[in-house]
């Protein structure tokens, strides 16, 4: 879905390709810089790169945090196509085998509407994992995290170090936390009322 395809054709940009600092599955990102862009930045997938179109005045800090805010948007609208139970369980077994060596082998995995105080669970007696549904829609390194804290439950039910060393395997552990962090804290800011019309 290319986005703003007038201003990328009508400008002088200055391009720049880079793979994201979060470590993100996207083999390239590529930066396209435009004198007429103002203040709005947009992303789309261009085959295997992702286009970022950033204002050219823009600092490179803000490029770098722009890249990241945008990689997570872009991989947040494409997890809203939701995950069944059985992809799930094919998520579960490819990331047991990339990250645990095939160690960690549940026998169900699947989304539940009843967790809304817990992101996944683990009974390791009976090889289930359950993640909850409130994790649809969120960035697929997001709901893969979960997913492998659940499947260390089966070789380590507690959360001590050996628990944590595991998860060391995945680069996106902490970035994964401080997401669902975020989003707990979120959840507990004062709401404001709406605005009334006078």
């Amino acid at each position: 879905m290319p986005a703003d395809p007038l201003h990328r054709a009508a400008s002088p940009q200055r391009r720049t390709s880079s793979q994201p600092s979060s470590g993100s599955a996207t083999s390239a990102v590529e930066v396209r810089r435009s004198a007429r862009r103002r203040r709005t930045v947009s992303a789309y997938r261009e085959g295997d790169r992702t286009i970022v179109l950033i204002p050219a005045r823009m600092s490179e800090a803000e490029e770098r945090r722009w890249v990241n805010v945008m990689l997570d948007k872009l991989e947040a609208q494409e997890s809203k196509r939701l995950l069944g139970d059985t992809e799930l369980a094919e998520r579960a077994e490819r990331l047991s085998g990339q990250y645990f060596d095939g160690r960690a082998q549940p026998t169900s995995v699947r989304w539940v509407t009843n967790q809304n105080t817990r992101w996944g669970s683990c009974t390791p007696s009976e090889g289930s994992i359950r993640l909850s549904h409130r994790l649809q829609g969120m960035p697929e390194y997001v709901v893969d995290y979960v997913l492998l804290h659940e499947l260390a439950h089966l070789l380590v039910p507690g959360h001590g170090p050996r628990f944590w060393s595991l998860l060391e395997a995945y680069p996106r552990t902490e970035r994964a936390r401080g997401y669902l962090e975020g989003v707990v804290a979120a959840d507990r800011l004062p709401h404001q009322p709406a605005a009334r019309d006078e």
